[in-house]
């Protein structure tokens, strides 16, 4: 045995290696995808359980019900995601002033 590891990706093809290295790729983005539909199922969760202490934490949990009713929305629905952002424009607004 030696002390030297072998790089066996050196002695492969470019093809193999691209293939490889795509491989490797996808796999770590579908653990970033399930990390975070973990981590979103932990905030949906929290939300669920937690009742706002206040208007400012109702609107946090109102965003993002939002934001997730506007990526459902299809590019064409202008009307809608006009709506949305009036209604987020609404948020910054009155948060301001109260």
């Amino acid at each position: 045995m030696t002390e030297h590891t072998v790089d066996l990706d050196k002695h492969r093809g470019m093809a193999a290696q691209k293939a490889t290295e795509l491989r490797r790729a996808l796999a770590e983005v579908e653990a970033n995808v399930r990390e975070l539909r973990e981590r979103e199922a932990d905030l949906e969760n929290r939300m669920l359980t937690v009742p706002a202490a206040s208007w400012p934490e109702a609107a946090t949990k109102a965003r993002y019900l939002l934001n997730l009713y506007a990526a459902s929305l299809p590019v064409e629905d202008t009307r809608h995601r006009a709506l949305v952002a009036a209604l987020f424009d609404d948020f910054v607004r009155l948060s301001e002033e109260g």
